[in-house]
């Protein structure tokens, strides 16, 4: 039930990315604009969802979950809404930039409740030999959504940018329905106070590392992800509506390859935590070298496979190994943590690549290129 809840959000997210560049252009908005707001609404939610996960370790796992995605429901819909207010000229230039923000922002204050509480939730229903293979289980949620989400994008796209979303709010509230009925509840985690959750810090030298790796992951992965759109439009001389298509398309492409390396690679190879990031990162800065030189959607699709595999790799392995190096009743704090981490890297990345763009196109995948072996080379000189 929690992995059919999750997939919801999921497709919501990839419809999300894949028409929010050329939908961002139809209202008149500039490519660092529009990153912008997937930076800044990345921001909110990586300093809300350890608090969240804290709050999990008190009251349980599904009033948070739950409370989650209906902060997803309702501000998909306001955020769709907004859009219908620029298309339509209720609302332009710095208004509507504004007003976009503040909707997402507010959106990604709730939202960021269903994450780290679903984690906690997988961890406290799995023996530690079983945590890797099981965070890579709930990592399919959003690897099924987003295989999803982009074929649903490109039919709904014919009805116009907006029908997407529409479409990803009333499937959250689903969702929330869903989990309401289906998921059992489970009382609070143990802990030394009914009253007090355990506060980890970023700096706790247990997870340290693996935080650090997952923030860099994402900073190049959101780097690539924001400016796909662009690239595609400006290169294959796409519509707006084709635009969608083609980069729902891609990001399907990547989906793929993380849902089926989630759901064999991951259940039968016994590897440490550590080593798998290490293949990972090696598979995304190849992938990320690939998608920066493209000029057919064929060799972006190598390029966005390779992506793919290593973020199947990279994260389960993120999580699973710092729910492991924590005790019972840190998990919600530590399943907050590791939550924020993709948005802290969305903070980063959309701005930086947003800027390049601009720039020179082909700077922002490069710049994902230097991230990834960075952060790689961290990796192999910290590791012990």
């Amino acid at each position: 039930m929690l992995i059919l809840a999750l997939m919801a959000t999921g497709m919501g997210q990839s419809l999300v990315f894949a028409i929010l560049a050329p939908l961002g252009r139809e209202v008149n908005l500039r490519e660092l604009q529009i990153t912008s707001i997937i930076a800044f609404s990345a921001l909110i939610f990586g300093l809300a969802a350890p608090r969240w996960g804290r709050y999990s370790d008190r009251i349980g796992r599904k009033p948070v979950i739950i409370t989650g995605l209906v902060g997803y429901t309702v501000g998909t819909v306001f955020f769709a809404s907004v859009f219908y207010g620029g298309l339509t000229g209720l609302v332009s230039g710095a208004a509507l930039y504004w007003v976009l923000l503040l909707t997402r922002c507010s959106q990604s204050v709730v939202m960021s409740a269903t994450g780290p509480a679903s984690m906690a939730y997988a961890a406290d229903h799995t023996s530690r030999d079983q945590r890797t293979r099981t965070m890579a289980k709930l990592g399919t949620a959003n690897s099924m959504g987003t295989i999803l989400g982009p074929a649903v994008s490109g039919a709904l796209a014919t009805f116009g940018l907006l029908a997407p979303l529409y479409f990803a709010g009333g499937l959250a509230a689903v969702a929330v329905l869903v989990v309401w009925k289906k998921l059992p509840a489970t009382p609070p985690a143990q802990l030394t106070s009914r009253t007090t959750a355990v506060k980890l810090r970023y700096r706790d030298s247990r997870i340290a590392l693996l935080l650090l790796t997952a923030v860099g992951l994402f900073v190049g992965f959101s780097a690539i992800q924001q400016t796909l759109g662009f690239q595609l439009q400006d290169k294959l001389h796409l519509s707006g509506i084709e635009t969608a298509q083609m980069t729902g398309a891609a990001l399907m492409v990547s989906a793929l390859f993380t849902f089926v390396i989630q759901v064999t690679v991951m259940q039968r190879v016994n590897l440490q935590p550590m080593q798998l990031i290490r293949i990972g990162l090696c598979s995304m800065s190849l992938g990320a070298a690939i998608v920066a030189s493209f000029e057919t959607f064929t060799v972006l699709a190598f390029g966005m496979a390779f992506l793919g595999t290593g973020l199947a790799l990279c994260m389960p392995s993120i999580s699973a190994g710092a729910s492991l190096a924590v005790t019972p009743e840190e998990q919600g704090g530590a399943a907050g943590l590791v939550s924020s981490c993709p948005a802290i890297g969305f903070v980063l990345g959309p701005i930086c690549a947003g800027g390049l763009y601009q720039i020179h196109s082909p700077l922002a995948p490069l710049f994902s290129v230097g991230v990834f072996l960075a952060v790689l080379a961290v990796v192999v000189v910290n590791d012990r």
